[in-house]
């Protein structure tokens, strides 16, 4: 594998990088079908009707962190750490792919093409498999590599939610924040995620069972030297009048405020900064906190750029690399049980 000429694709959601960009942002998400399924013109007159009600809340929120989202600066970060750890494997250069804002998939495939490598391996930032995120990031990957002309053997990585550095990555985050939490008794370790439409899920997308994973593997590695570890797993960002899945960090921090227990809220499905957490878990949940009775709310940061999270993410980019071209999870094959028919390996399809 060593002197190959090897392009690797950072994928994630993207965000407006200007107050200007936050509508045209929103109408790029609601105008995904794997968010609104409707059929078009339909959902072109959605997504139209839903970001000029939802630009104004998101220019307060984004008002908090400068009016842009840190993202993309973040997500480039990653991508120069991860190429610094592949330098071994010959010529590789790492590219950063967004969903709904620049720099976006028909950009970077245009990217890729003039690189000219002998390998693609996709690798989104999205831990844990959601027809919403990794699938609807595949999908316009292979839409625009087609009508590029990009055929390049390709890989795909489609969800690493037990992968071993990246739970020791998380663990080693966590650890700091229970020991701060415990000067105000025994701390309530709560692992967030961003929240799903309960329809999705009963669709038989596998992302609530991958968290679970994520979640349960960090605790066992937690109990090692914290027996007795309390913990749970619980859901943010709701939009919108539909039922979401559960619970809710609202509720578990109400509960915890009713109990007297002090929180450490971990979000376990954002490896980088941005509105979810500099807003929503930094500003708006530690006030519920406040405001709930909780005695003390410790959140512990997106894993980042740390050396462990990186080393990883190189660990599956080696593995992909190695295999013959096509889809393949932390381990290679299936990892979701058989009843979740959002599996991407429900078909046994690939990524080239």
């Amino acid at each position: 594998m060593a002197g190959r000429r090897i392009a690797v694709v950072l994928f994630n959601l993207g965000g407006p990088d200007a107050p200007g960009a936050i509508q045209p942002f929103l109408f790029n998400l609601f105008s995904d079908r794997a968010i609104i399924g409707a059929p078009q013109p339909i959902r072109w007159c959605l997504a139209m009707l839903v970001s000029h009600r939802r630009a104004p809340v998101a220019r307060e929120i984004y008002d908090h962190i400068g009016g842009r989202s840190p993202l993309l600066e973040l997500t480039r970060e990653q991508a120069a750490a991860l190429e610094a750890e592949l330098g071994d494997l010959g010529e590789v250069r790492v590219f950063v792919a967004m969903r709904y804002w620049h720099p976006m998939t028909e950009e970077v495939v245009l990217e890729v093409k003039a690189f000219a490598p002998e390998r693609v391996v996709l690798l989104p930032l999205y831990p844990q498999f959601s027809t919403t995120t990794t699938a609807s990031s595949l999908a316009a990957w292979r839409h625009n590599a087609g009508r590029a002309g990009l055929t390049a053997p390709t890989s795909a990585i489609c969800c690493y939610p037990s992968e071993p550095d990246f739970i020791a990555a998380h663990a080693a985050l966590v650890r700091p924040g229970l020991d701060e939490a415990r000067g105000a008794g025994a701390p309530r370790l709560l692992f967030s995620a961003h929240g799903l439409p309960r329809r999705v899920v009963d669709k038989g997308d596998p992302y609530v069972w991958q968290v679970e994973r994520t979640a349960a593997a960090v605790a066992a590695v937690l109990a090692a030297d914290r027996p007795g570890l309390d913990w749970r797993v619980c859901y943010q960002s709701r939009v919108g009048p539909l039922e979401w899945i559960g619970p809710s960090l609202d509720d578990e921090l109400a509960r915890a405020g009713r109990e007297g227990v002090p929180v450490v809220v971990a979000p376990i499905a954002f490896v980088s900064e941005h509105s979810e957490t500099l807003v929503e878990l930094d500003i708006e949940y530690r006030k519920l906190a406040a405001e709930s009775g909780v005695p003390a709310y410790v959140r512990v940061p997106a894993l980042g750029t740390t050396p462990g999270f990186i080393a990883a993410l190189g660990a599956l980019v080696r593995r992909s690399a190695s295999r013959d071209a096509g889809l393949c999870s932390q381990d290679g094959g299936r990892l979701c049980p058989g009843g979740y028919r959002g599996c991407p390996h429900r078909d046994g399809e690939g990524a080239g």
